[in-house]
């Protein structure tokens, strides 16, 4: 019955972490189309029972253990990172443009037209890095396990030959099967 308490109170938390930091730091309209790029939602949950697991071992180690307080610190401050990241890491998009919302750097607003190109990377155990080139020197990682990010790259390919003028048909570069969607930009 314990665990069951433990597990409830952990997704309520979650939940509720989730839902008031999303009424309170997304307030431009393409946090409100509900198109976006995230992470898993298994990364708080994750991040979250290991923070209780973390503050667990830190009660129970102190005045008896002190590898017990080192490990339950380590274990808190990776649960807590896995939810910091998940919290502030994020691309929300709207017909015309995309925030993209990065931990320290905040959220910034690019034009689809600002994408210059992309590069790929097979990451170890078939997930695909897709990233993304854009016109102010910064990149956007996306990988091919991401909730939305296939939708959002098409999206914004379609946006993108918009906006710079170019005709869908005659890039030649663009293979969605092979994880192309915009120019190779060489590593």
């Amino acid at each position: 019955m314990a665990y069951i308490l433990v597990a409830a109170l952990v997704f309520g938390l979650c939940c509720l972490i989730d839902r008031v930091f999303t009424k309170t730091m997304r307030g431009q309209a393409q946090h409100k189309t509900g198109l976006s790029v995230r992470f898993s939602k298994r990364f708080p949950i994750f991040g979250l029972l290991l923070t209780v697991l973390g503050i667990m071992g830190l009660v129970y180690g102190i005045g008896q253990s002190t590898v017990m307080v080192a490990g339950g610190s380590l274990i808190l401050l990776t649960g807590a990172g896995l939810i910091v990241y998940y919290l502030t890491f994020g691309v929300y998009y709207d017909a015309d443009s995309f925030i993209l919302s990065t931990f320290g750097k905040g959220s910034v607003v690019y034009r689809f037209g600002d994408i210059r190109g992309q590069r790929l990377y097979l990451i170890q155990g078939g997930s695909v890095m897709i990233e993304l080139q854009l016109a102010d020197g910064r990149t956007v990682g996306l990988q091919s396990a991401m909730e939305g990010v296939y939708p959002f790259l098409d999206h914004a390919f379609s946006a993108w030959c918009r906006q710079t003028g170019r005709d869908p048909e005659n890039c030649d570069f663009h293979d969605p099967s092979q994880s192309k969607w915009f120019p190779m930009e060489e590593v």
